[in-house]
């Protein structure tokens, strides 16, 4: 059961210079193929076993300066997508003004329930999330919600517009939110690597993806459909969510596996053995065997942020979306056999070896898979986050986090990955029935034990 205290409208606040009293960026194609997906959500889960008095009268006031603070740097944020008629695309529009939305409840949930390592309802922790504000002409993009649960911790939720922002630049809000509320010595300015970098000028569209993203959106439910409204899709009925730990040592394990299989198979694929491949590689067999999935194939969507592969490379900070794809399409049933983690890292291989014929290679289809998909009778997953993106450094100044959940995974049935809260290895996440999960789990667990 939760409680709204209140609901709070946050303005930046920069006290060196003044910020822009109006400003526009346009969406780029990286950011209108994802134009009506539904928001990115996730939730921060901090320990703070303190009374009540002590959140409001001293963690709440900080929270909500810093913010206001790391608004100053992030400042598009407090404004709203538009889609005037006299712009061919979508614009992030802001004004001063602007303000963000910031909810502050109270919970009577077990934190350490929701916070800990049990299975447990997905929707338990939907109203630890705030919703953007959206109509087909004007949509907010960011909402934030701190809620307390008394004398044991708080949780922060945010959600945020997938058509202007990515996981990398959500997660550095994040981060420069928590720099700015920590280092209460130098309260204004952010280091270098998290300072956002806006110029759009930067991202090259030679093959003209833009255009033809536009032309999509336009026809979808068009003729000419300008409309903001993001699909909505629904969480399946007893959707029950887990997040599950790969150490380095059952990563190294899984490696060896990977060889000794490859070996006797005397095969030529050029294997790639990064922690990403072999750890989604493993969940994946797990997953499909804990699911029983009786198609044919499996195809698994995978993210990959551009910044670093286009030419020239984007900044690391670059503010927005720069996700494209690689998808993989393997036979189930060798998922299903014995070499079936293998098989998994040899679907994966080939499908990131393409990489290096360019980034954007095939680029022209990603709008088209968005509609589409591929065939019907094909079981579909997705892989959302990384670990590249250290979620779990996200400290206010009161410790780490003790959980970070991606809840947006609850509608696409994708797998959410992260590193490890103490560094060791990955996290990996999905929502499924509940004796989907449990099976889950004991594969999981089970299949490094020999």
């Amino acid at each position: 059961m939760n409680k709204v205290v209140e609901v709070l409208s946050v303005a930046p606040i920069l006290e060196s210079e003044e910020l822009p009293t109006q400003t526009s960026l346009p969406l780029t194609f990286f950011d209108i193929l994802w134009l009506r997906l539904p928001p990115v959500q996730r939730i921060f889960f901090y320990e703070f076993p303190h009374p009540t008095h002590l959140f409001f009268d001293t963690l709440l006031p900080k929270l909500k300066h810093s913010l206001s603070l790391a608004l100053a740097h992030f400042y598009p944020l407090a404004g709203h997508l538009i889609w005037p008629l006299h712009s061919a695309k979508p614009i992030i529009n802001y004004n001063t003004g602007d303000t963000l939305s910031l909810i502050v409840a109270e919970s009577e949930a077990d934190f350490n329930h929701l916070a800990g390592t049990d299975l447990y309802e997905a929707k338990e922790i939907h109203n630890l999330l705030p919703h953007l504000t959206i109509s087909h002409e004007k949509a907010t993009l960011l909402a934030l919600q701190v809620t307390l649960f008394p004398n044991s911790g708080f949780s922060i939720g945010i959600t945020s517009h997938h058509a202007v922002l990515d996981g990398r630049t959500s997660t550095s809000f994040m981060k420069s939110w928590a720099y700015l509320c920590r280092e209460s010595q130098s309260p204004t300015s952010l280091p270098p690597e998290l300072c956002p970098f806006f110029d759009r000028e930067v991202v090259k569209d030679p093959n003209e993806l833009e255009a033809k993203y536009v032309s999509d959106w336009l026809k979808h439910g068009g003729p000419n459909n300008r409309s903001l409204m993001v699909w909505d899709l629904p969480v399946p009925e007893e959707a029950t969510r887990g997040l599950f730990q790969l150490p380095r040592s059952a990563i190294e394990k899984i490696k060896q596996i990977v060889v000794m299989s490859k070996k006797k198979g005397n095969n030529n694929t050029n294997l790639h053995l990064s922690t990403f491949v072999l750890s989604i590689a493993y969940a994946l067999v797990c997953r499909v065997r804990a699911e029983e999935v009786k198609s044919k194939r499996v195809v698994l969507g995978v993210s990959v942020d551009c910044r670093r592969w286009l030419e020239p490379p984007l900044p690391p900070t670059y503010f927005g979306n720069c996700v494209g794809g690689r998808v993989v399409i393997v036979e189930t049933r060798g998922l299903l056999g014995d070499e079936g983690v293998l098989v998994a890292v040899e679907a994966l291989s080939e499908a990131l070896e393409t990489l290096k014929d360019g980034v954007l290679n095939g680029a022209e289809n990603w709008s088209s898979m968005l509609f589409d998909g591929l065939a019907t009778d094909d079981k579909t997953i997705g892989a959302a986050g990384s670990p590249r993106f250290e979620v779990y450094s996200s400290d206010f100044g009161w410790g780490r986090p003790k959980k970070v959940e991606m809840v947006s995974i609850d509608r696409t049935a994708a797998f959410s990955l992260s590193e490890s809260k103490n560094g060791d290895g990955i996290e990996i996440g999905f929502v499924s029935k509940k004796t989907t999960m449990e099976t889950f789990a004991s594969l999981f667990v089970n299949g490094l034990q020999s």
